[in-house]
C-alpha cells in the first residue's frame, strides 16, 4: 500500500479519486484555489492531482518540500513548470492516451455533420422552420479523405473512414511503408492531399513545423468545395486563411473544435462563419476520457508513492540530485541531436545509431538515449515523453543500437547516425563546452554551434562565391543572420555551413536558396 497525502485541486473523476483511496493515501479534493491558497498548503502533500485550471509554477514547486509526483489528468502539461519540477526531483505524469478514442470519433462525428449539414439544419428548425431544400448534403461513401498525421488518433480516424468506404490518403513522412499498408491507407506526400482529398483532417501536435501550416498556398491547391476539419491543436490552420476561403466558396465548410487563442473571442468570425460547425475544444470532453484520465493518473500516483516507476512520466527525475545535476545537460543535447536528426529527415528514419565516447556512467545512458528518442519523435509526434518514447519508436518500426567507447579526449561526445527511409543517413555529433551545447561534427565535417533556435542547414560545393549570395539573398529577403558556421574536408570539395537565424525563412527564400548553382541540400531547423 502506498503512504502519504494527495491533493486533488482540479476537478477530476470519482472514478479516479476512489483508486488514490483505495490505494492506501490520504485525499483532499479542494478546487478553485488561488495561487496564494496552493502555495500556502502544498507543503502539506506528497502527491499533486490536476487537470488544466491548476497553475503549478515555480513558486508553487518551491513550496512543494514534502511532493513527489504531479499527476496531470489529460496530454498537455503547459500548466506545469517541467522543468522546476525536474530540479526539485519531482515526477510529472500525464495520460497520454486517455482522449485517443474520444478524439477520433469527435473527428468522424464533425466530418459527417459538414457533409450533411446537421448543425445549420438544427438551427433552422430550433428557430421554427422547415426549408428541407437548403440543406442537401453530400455523402462521403466514395469520397476521398486526407489525414495528416499518422499518430494514436490519426490512426482512429482513418479506421473509422475507411470503415466508411472512403478513400483514405495519408501523410506522415515518419511512418514506413508497410505500417500504411496494414492500416489501408495510401502514404502520399501532403501537396497529393492538398489536391486530390474531399475531406482534409489534421492530427499532427503543434510544433514550429505545423503551426499555420495550412494557410493560403495549401488552400489555393486544394479542390473547390474542400471540408477541413481540426481536433488536434488551435493554429494548425491558419484561421485568417480558412475564413478567406469559405468566403470565396473553395472551402465548401470547416468543422474546428480548437482555436488559434482559447476561448476563441465571442465575435471570431471564423467561429460565426454558417458553414462552420465551431465547437468548444471538446475532443477529450467524454464521460469515458475523463474517466480513463483520472484513472491513469491516480494508479501513476500510487505506483510512485509506492516507490514503483510512473510509465508515463514526462520528466526523468528518478536520477539521484547528484547525477541530475550532472547528467541534465547531456539530456538535452542528447533531445536537441535527435530533433536536429528528425528534422533533416525529409522521409522519415528507419534506424539511429548511437555512440557515445567519455566517461559516462552507465546509469545515465538509458536516460540519455531515452532523451535522444524523444526529441527524434516530438517534431512529429504528441505526447511523447521520455517515458514512452522508445516505445513509441519501436511501433513505428525505428531500430535503435547503442555502443560506447573510450576516448583520449576528456571531452564526452555523442554521435548519433540515422538512416532515412530514403536510404539516406546522416551522423551528427555533439559535445558541452562547459554547460553549454555544442554540434560539433556533421557526416564527418566539423561545425561548432549551438543546436537552438532557427537554422538553415546545407550542404554544398565548395566555390568561390556561394556563400555571398546565401547571405545576399537571405539579407534581401530580410532574415538576419545570426552566425555562420562552415565545414569542409577539402578545398573546392563537398561542404557543410549551419546558418543560425533570428528568425524563420519562408518557403520561398529556401526554395531560392535550393535552386542555387551548386546547392545540393536545404534544410530549415527549429531548435
Amino acid at each position: 500500500m502506498a503512504a502519504g497525502k494527495v491533493l486533488v485541486s482540479d476537478p477530476v473523476a470519482a472514478e479516479g479519486v476512489a483508486i488514490l483511496r483505495r490505494g492506501g493515501l490520504e485525499v483532499d479534493v479542494r478546487t478553485g484555489l488561488s495561487q496564494e491558497e496552493l502555495v500556502a498548503i502544498i507543503g502539506q502533500y506528497d502527491a499533486l492531482a490536476v487537470r488544466s485550471e491548476t497553475k503549478v509554477t515555480a513558486a508553487v514547486l518551491d513550496a512543494a518540500t514534502n511532493l513527489k509526483i504531479i499527476g496531470r489528468a489529460g496530454v498537455g502539461v503547459d500548466n506545469i513548470d517541467v522543468e522546476r519540477a525536474t530540479q526539485k526531483g519531482v515526477v510529472v505524469v500525464n495520460s497520454p492516451e486517455g482522449n485517443t478514442i474520444a478524439a477520433a470519433e469527435l473527428t468522424v462525428t464533425l466530418l459527417l455533420a459538414l457533409g450533411r449539414n446537421v448543425a445549420p439544419a438544427a438551427a433552422s428548425m430550433k428557430a421554427g422552420e422547415w426549408k428541407r431544400s437548403r440543406f442537401v448534403g453530400v455523402e462521403v461513401y466514395g469520397k476521398t479523405a486526407g489525414v495528416i498525421g499518422l499518430g494514436k488518433i490519426g490512426r482512429e480516424v482513418a479506421k473509422r473512414l475507411i470503415g466508411l468506404q472512403m478513400d483514405v490518403l495519408a501523410y506522415d513522412p515518419f511512418l514506413p511503408q508497410e505500417q500504411a499498408d496494414k492500416l489501408g491507407v495510401h502514404l502520399v506526400e501532403l501537396d497529393a492531399i492538398y489536391r486530390q482529398a474531399d475531406y482534409i483532417t489534421v492530427h499532427v501536435p503543434k510544433t514550429k513545423e505545423t503551426a499555420g501550416m495550412i494557410g493560403p498556398d495549401q488552400i489555393a491547391l486544394m479542390r473547390d468545395g474542400v471540408r477541413l476539419i481540426n481536433v488536434a491543436r488551435g493554429g494548425i490552420l491558419q484561421e485568417a486563411a480558412v475564413l478567406d476561403g469559405l468566403s470565396s466558396g473553395k472551402i465548401a465548410g470547416a468543422a474546428i473544435d480548437v482555436w488559434e487563442s482559447e476561448p476563441t473571442a465571442p465575435d471570431n468570425p471564423l467561429a460565426l462563419h454558417p458553414n462552420v460547425i465551431a465547437t468548444p475544444h471538446l475532443g477529450a470532453s467524454t464521460e469515458e476520457a475523463q474517466v480513463g484520465v483520472a484513472v491513469d493518473i491516480a494508479e501513476q500516483i500510487v505506483d510512485v508513492l509506492s516507490g514503483r516507476a510512473a510509465r508515463a512520466a514526462v520528466n526523468m527525475p528518478s536520477l539521484a540530485p547528484d547525477i541530475l545535476v550532472a547528467t541534465a545537460p547531456y539530456l538535452s543535447l542528447a533531445e536537441r541531436i535527435g530533433s536536429f536528426q528528425s528534422q533533416l529527415s525529409t522521409s522519415g528514419v528507419v534506424s539511429v545509431e548511437v555512440l557515445y565516447e567519455g566517461d559516462f556512467a552507465q546509469s545515465q545512458l538509458v536516460h540519455i538515449t531515452r532523451a535522444l528518442m524523444k526529441g527524434l519523435l516530438s517534431p512529429i509526434l504528441s505526447g511523447v515523453n521520455y517515458v514512452n518514447a522508445p516505445t513509441l519508436a519501436a511501433q513505428r518500426g525505428i531500430r535503435l543500437t547503442e555502443s560506447r567507447a573510450q576516448s583520449e579526449n576528456p571531452v564526452n561526445r555523442i554521435t548519433v547516425k540515422a538512416l532515412a527511409l530514403s536510404g539516406k543517413s546522416c551522423t551528427v555529433a555533439g559535445t558541452l563546452y562547459g554547460q553549454d551545447a555544442r554540434i560539433v561534427a556533421i557526416d564527418g565535417y566539423n561545425v561548432d554551434f549551438k543546436p537552438e533556435g532557427v537554422l538553415i542547414v546545407t550542404q554544398h560545393t565548395d566555390k568561390p562565391g556561394i556563400v555571398g549570395r546565401v547571405g545576399t539573398l537571405l539579407g534581401t529577403e530580410g532574415v538576419n543572420i545570426a552566425g555562420m558556421y562552415l565545414g569542409r574536408a577539402t578545398p573546392m570539395g563537398k561542404a557543410i555551413m549551419a546558418l543560425s537565424l533570428d528568425s524563420p525563412a519562408s518557403p520561398d527564400v529556401l526554395r531560392q536558396l535550393g535552386a542555387m548553382e551548386g546547392m545540393e541540400v536545404v534544410r530549415q531547423v527549429e531548435l
